[in-house]
């Protein structure tokens, strides 16, 4: 078990994300991702009677969330869980945010399996109370099924080629072995660009263990359902297909109204802060108060 002291996520957006929810004094806001608590901590450093319903899918971004956000006592509650299974009862919200994807903390722990700087088991699972892992697809999926999942998911135009390649060369035990097969796929000079050839594709797998997109689509039609009149819900994205759910879902809904036409982007000084940032991509939209 890794100590939660080592999961530190840095969160993005973190100024436009809390100017945007107007934080009210004695408001109730749901954080649905809390990762290592950064947002929430904000939120709840605004006024002192404002409160957070946390929630993870990661039992240790819960802990280390607990453990940064301990100050604020029983300001706070905690739920484990993917965040389209909440069961919010009869309680509204005044907001609600969402940082979607994998955090900083889960691509930095090795042994979670999310990147491949480091050898380490094709994990990826964000709850590891799951029983499937990027293994399981990698060793058992089909060649077509594997072509599906990284073009859909990962939008990698070599997908039928990796796909073959990878039923060739399996079965695969480590996130080095794996990217080291999916780099071969590619010519040598593409092989060592600013983006590695393997990104897409574990990126794809990610999605697919976890069934990111749709649990968004679930969320994404819940959670206004879950705002009082005049609440507000704000989700950071940073791949194009979860921006498009995002976009659309506000856009579409009988519910909301959409606030940010254009989705707001890291400044200057973040993105030399935190590089991870510079493809974050914050929506807002809101319940309007009854008529």
């Amino acid at each position: 078990m890794v100590e939660s002291s080592t999961f530190v996520h840095v969160p993005v957006l973190s100024r436009e994300l809390v100017e945007g929810l107007a934080v009210a004094p004695g408001g109730h806001y749901l954080d649905a991702t809390v990762g290592g608590g950064g947002h929430s901590s904000l939120i709840l450093s605004q006024f002192p009677d404002v409160r957070v319903s946390a929630i993870d899918r990661d039992a240790e971004a819960i802990a280390a969330a607990q453990s940064r956000l301990s100050s604020f006592g029983d300001r706070v509650s905690f739920w484990q869980g993917n965040f389209s299974d909440y069961p919010p009862g009869d309680t509204r919200f005044d907001g609600i945010i969402a940082d979607l994807g994998v955090s900083s903390a889960q691509l930095d722990i090795p042994e979670r399996g999310f990147g491949f700087r480091h050898a380490a088991a094709l994990d990826m699972r964000m709850d590891r109370r799951q029983s499937l892992t990027a293994a399981d697809l990698i060793n058992e999926s089909d060649e077509v099924e594997l072509a599906n999942i990284f073009y859909r998911y990962g939008e990698e135009r070599l997908s039928r080629r990796i796909a073959r390649r990878v039923v060739e060369k399996r079965p695969f035990e480590t996130t080095v072995q794996l990217a080291e097969a999916i780099a071969q796929c590619y010519p040598p000079k593409a092989r060592y660009g600013r983006i590695h050839p393997a990104t897409r594709v574990f990126q794809a797998l990610r999605i697919a263990v976890n069934q990111e997109l749709t649990s968004l689509e679930t969320f994404l039609t819940q959670a206004p359902h879950w705002l009082k009149p005049g609440g507000r819900i704000g989700i950071i994205s940073f791949h194009s297909l979860e921006d498009r759910l995002v976009k659309h879902s506000f856009k579409d809904s009988d519910l909301l109204k959409v606030i940010t036409k254009k989705p707001i982007i890291a400044q200057e000084d973040e993105l030399e802060q935190n590089p991870r940032s510079r493809s974050a991509k914050l929506r807002f939209a809101y319940l309007p108060p009854h008529s």
